[in-house]
């Protein structure tokens, strides 16, 4: 089975952590054999706060530029970044700039439990 869609299609829904924060499911667990594929907005002036997943996490960075918590480093994510978050190691998110930051997300089909540091 193939899937073709246009990213404008798929809803936003807002997230309940951070301030902010949306995300469109663009390819859900159900629709793939062994990942989802997720777009997150987190707009200007917004953040997710520090929180582990227990699944990894591969991302793309669409645009906007964000101070990005992994584990113990923190660094500056923009446009073109690519960024791998283990499975539970805390990680969060804070917009720098007037402009929204948005990536893609691919996590592996499973459950993921998450864990909201505070």
């Amino acid at each position: 089975m193939f899937m073709h869609k246009k990213i404008n299609s798929v809803e936003a829904k807002a997230q309940k952590a951070g301030q902010g924060v949306s995300m469109k499911m663009l390819i859900a667990p159900e629709d793939a054999a062994h990942f989802a594929m997720r777009c997150f907005v987190i707009e200007a002036g917004g953040h997710m706060p520090l929180h582990t997943n227990s699944v990894e996490h591969e991302q793309y960075v669409l645009k906007g530029r964000a101070k990005v918590t992994i584990g113990d480093q923190v660094f500056e994510a923009g446009a073109g970044d690519i960024l791998y978050i283990p499975g539970n190691i805390a990680h969060a998110y804070e917009t720098l700039g007037d402009e929204a930051y948005e990536f893609l997300c691919l996590v592996p089909k499973g459950e993921d439990c998450i864990t909201v540091m505070g």
